[in-house]
């Protein structure tokens, strides 16, 4: 492994000055063997490309339950006959150091380690530890020693990654060995070529390859001292350790990933290293920092009175924007993004619901780039749609990198028995969410290159499928037969509300894209639809089954039923179950829970939140307080909804209550563990109920309306969003005040309390509103 020239280690860290705000930090103190995998998920830091689990940093390889893994975003394969579909493999393991006195391993336990403490810095995506090593060796009374250590993935530069760890001797005088090496690529990757200074693997069936280059030195007292021994990806230092000297360890690497031959890889992998020892630590943690400073600036949010939620949305915030690599539109962020294994790494309709509205109002690129993604599989959604004998395209409802159906046909259940899984074949209502995000990335960006190359097309393929899927029946109506809605205890139904709705909006906007298409862009029209083969007759045809989609609309109650026959079903109360640990289709078995009016997860209510222009009057209300109490939140992302919609319906407080349940699914110490990775929706989520709910806004043709009911506990929120190339700041305060600055951008206009006020580049504008903030109320409240 190639050396540094200068020592800059210990000068790194000590540059660093962790953030004094307890908003903007976790810690986590000492060692708890139960909450390890917790922490590992939590501390977790990435960069959309890579994403390490926060592992401690000092380890011992026979007694670590929770080691550090890499996973880098679409390294996708099937490695084995017994794995039918394909999932997210993990790299090298490039962290591994271990510390050795006098030829015996210094932490044969991680509870060796005494005042072990782990510090996630959100503010600028760092983790840092640091621990006091003490231990008998022969002839040796008193060994001290203190570690430090600080691991990163750059922000600014996503393949380069950057480990330094500081020693410094309190007592004894000892024989210490550091050793350095990777660790476990072999396990689920090829080796194709090993040196010291770099590594390629392959995936042994998709033919990705994986290169690793590094640079590490070690420094004692300021001067670097060369490795005992060399070997493939290892290094060891040995030296006689002294009371106050101080050893500095230093690790870069550069991580790719490319279909390239080896020897091309292997130039590049020599180049690599070259430029790594050149850059140094401190240029790569500066310019870090310098990345993270810009992405809060777009996207923090800051809540006054209520130090939880403002601790929720930092935590929120820093995962969200580790989870995104706006310069790669061939991946998308699965649901445990890359802090885990859970779901193998795959994509679910989460990120178009859940996730979107936060990068397409904070970070634009990013959200271009997630929905590029659902381009770039149109082929995947286009052949499952055929081959299940409908048109257009069905997108999976598991998606990898190839955009193809990769859901299981089977997995053990909660109650650990066989589960037959019908999603691949039956969650349908995922063509209609993907088109729904397209569109609202456009109403927020304008973004006309966008919508004429990619996302016009998505959305008249979906609706294409939509056309072909509701069939006409004898009673004149379109019906959807078969299919699971976002409620998934209750399988292969008929007429899901929110499936029929949505692909009617999907139906209806697609044809509403024509009509734009035609006015504004011509050319451009004429091309897609002679290589769609689109004509006037089958967009007629589209209108007509939009016209007679089945809604499942009691025009008299007001109420959707969620599915055909949900009314007659057994009716639960959840209130005589409120202390159970498991989810209700564990208490109640999953063939009786079928019979049941019990939901698992927002279904008429998510329907609410994603098209609130169908409940007109009091219809929001009602169907809100029909479905809120049969739901048994058995998902992540079921109070997102709820708090969603019942915010925007002025019930605050009771919103309140939803915004903390679901961050303490992620930040609680409830659970046992979230070792399968952090729940990026329900983080997505967050954001989502603060911005579109709590402060109730909306997207207009002119700018953004606000309609906002902060909870009694709020004094005051502030956060900015982009609109149209617009940077907009705002800040909702007590007794309805408002202030909005246009920070950036042409002029834009603000609708608030009906009125429309002008909002012209820095000139901040204060805004009073008729209601007030932060009142509870009991009416519907104004629904956008």
């Amino acid at each position: 492994m190639g050396a540094a020239k200068t020592r800059e280690s210990r000068t790194t860290i000590d540059s660093l000055e962790p953030t004094a705000d307890a908003a903007w930090v976790l810690v986590a103190e000492g060692y708890d063997e139960l909450r390890e995998s917790t922490i590992g998920s939590r501390f977790a830091i990435g960069n959309g490309f890579l994403g390490i689990r926060g592992a401690r940093a000092l380890t011992s390889a026979e007694s670590d339950i929770a080691p550090a893994r890499t996973y880098v975003a679409g390294l996708f394969d099937t490695p084995n006959a017994a794995v039918l579909s394909p999932g997210l493999v993990q790299a090298a393991d490039w962290l591994q150091v271990r510390l050795s006195l006098g030829g015996e391993p210094l932490i044969r336990h991680p509870g060796d380690v005494a005042a072990q403490r782990r510090m996630l810095d959100m503010r600028c995506g760092v983790v840092l530890s640091e621990g006091w090593f003490g231990g008998p060796e022969p002839g040796v009374s008193n060994v001290g020693i203190r570690g430090r250590s600080l691991r990163l993935v750059s922000l600014h530069a996503r393949g380069l990654g950057l480990e330094l760890i500081e020693l410094e001797t309190h007592a004894g005088e000892v024989e210490l060995t550091l050793s350095a090496a990777f660790e476990g690529a072999d396990l689920d990757l090829a080796v194709d070529r090993l040196s010291k200074d770099f590594g390629i693997w392959s995936t042994r069936q998709t033919a990705t390859r994986l290169m690793i280059a590094t640079t590490c030195s070690l420094f004692v007292d300021g001067k670097i001292i060369p490795p005992t021994t060399t070997g493939d990806l290892q290094s060891s230092w040995t030296w006689r350790s002294r009371p106050g000297q101080v050893a500095s360890f230093e690790r870069l690497v550069s991580i790719a990933k490319s279909s390239q031959g080896i020897d091309e890889l292997a130039g590049q992998a020599l180049r690599d290293i070259a430029g790594l020892s050149n850059l140094g630590s401190r240029k790569l943690l500066a310019s870090h920092e310098k990345a993270w400073a810009e992405r809060w600036r777009l996207s923090e949010m800051s809540v006054d009175g209520d130090a939880p939620a403002q601790r929720a949305l930092r935590f929120a915030g820093y995962h969200l924007n580790s989870a995104a690599n706006p310069d790669d539109d061939r991946v998308s962020i699965a649901a445990r993004a890359l802090t885990g294994d859970d779901y193998r790494g795959h994509v679910f309709w989460d990120t178009e619901i859940y996730l979107l509205p936060f990068y397409t109002m904070t970070w634009p690129r990013a959200a271009r780039s997630l929905l590029m993604y659902r381009f770039h599989t149109l082929a995947g959604a286009r052949a499952k749609a055929k081959r299940l004998g409908w048109r257009g395209a069905l997108y999976a409802w598991e998606s990898a990198d190839t955009g193809e159906e990769t859901t299981p046909e089977e997995v053990i259940g909660p109650d650990r028995k066989v589960v037959k899984v019908l999603g691949g074949l039956q969650e349908q209502h995922i063509s209609a969410d993907v088109a729904y995000a397209v569109w609202q990335y456009w109403q927020a960006t304008a973004d006309e290159g966008f919508l004429c190359d990619a996302g016009a097309e998505i959305i008249l393929e979906t609706a294409r499928f939509w056309a072909s899927r509701a069939k006409l029946e004898g009673d004149g109506r379109r019906h959807i037969r078969g299919v699971i809605g976002p409620d998934e205890y209750h399988e292969d139904i008929d007429d899901n509300a929110f499936t029929n709705v949505m692909a009617r909006w999907n139906l209806r906007q697609a044809c509403e894209v024509v009509t734009l298409m035609r006015e504004r862009w011509p050319d451009r029209w004429a091309a897609l639809s002679r290589e769609l083969d689109l004509g006037d007759a089958e967009l007629a045809e589209w209108r007509s089954a939009a016209d007679a989609m089945v809604s499942s609309l009691d025009p008299a109650t007001g109420l959707f039923e969620q599915f055909a026959g949900y009314n007659t079903l057994e009716q639960i109360d959840l209130a005589q179950y409120s202390g159970r640990s498991v989810p209700m289709d564990v208490v109640l078995g999953r063939e009786r829970i079928q019979k049941t009016q019990v939901v698992k997860q927002a279904d008429v209510v998510a329907l609410i939140g994603l098209l609130p222009g169908e409940f007109t009057g009091d219809m929001a209300l009602r169907n809100f307080q029909f479905y809120a109490p049969r739901c048994s939140h058995g998902s992540s992302l079921s109070r997102v909804m709820h708090g969603l919609v019942a915010a925007r319906l002025g019930l605050a407080d009771q919103a309140l209550g939803f915004f903390r349940d679901t961050s303490e699914i992620d930040l609680g110490d409830t659970h046992v563990a979230i070792d399968g990775g952090i729940h990026i929706a329900a983080l997505g989520g967050l954001w989502t109920m603060a911005v579109l709910g709590f402060a109730g806004l909306s997207m207009t043709e002119t700018g953004v309306a606000l309609d906002p009911h902060l909870p009694s506990e709020w004094k005051s929120l502030r956060f900015s969003v982009q609109w149209r190339g617009r940077t907009l700041s705002l800040h909702l305060q007590p007794r309805g005040r408002i202030d909005a600055t246009l920070l950036g951008g042409t002029p834009m206009t603000i609708l608030v309390g009906g009125r429309c006020h002008e909002l012209a580049t820095g000139k901040p504008l204060e805004i009073s509103t008729a209601s007030g903030i932060g009142r509870e109320t009991s009416g519907a409240g104004h629904v956008r």
